[in-house]
């Protein structure tokens, strides 16, 4: 068994919840915030058979999308001012462990 922890931007997570459910998986959601942006993901846990992780990965990467997003930057230039920044937000980032022991009570 394999615990899958996909941190999905908050803007895909509604997709991704129900992809997964579609596709036969389920999934805890937790609310969660990235530090770089301090905006607003989903963390999805789900156990999954070790012949499983590429399916689950999958159904992720197909509703996570990138897209770019202006960002105030933090240090001002000469003038005083500061300016927006492009950044690049989105996708999920994907952990995958060993489960030792996994029981639904």
């Amino acid at each position: 068994m394999k615990l899958v922890f996909a941190i999905v931007n908050g803007e895909d997570s509604q997709a991704v919840a129900k992809a997964l459910l579609k596709a036969g998986f389920f999934a805890t959601k937790l609310a969660s915030t990235g530090s770089f942006l301090s905006s607003g993901n989903t963390t999805f846990l789900t156990c999954v058979e070790d012949e499983r992780v590429d399916e689950v990965i999958d159904v992720i990467r197909q509703k996570s999308h990138r897209r770019k997003q202006f960002v105030p930057t933090s240090v001002p230039f000469d003038s005083g001012m500061s300016f927006p920044v492009e950044v690049e937000v989105g996708g999920a980032t994907v952990f995958v462990t060993d489960v030792e022991h996994f029981e639904k009570l």
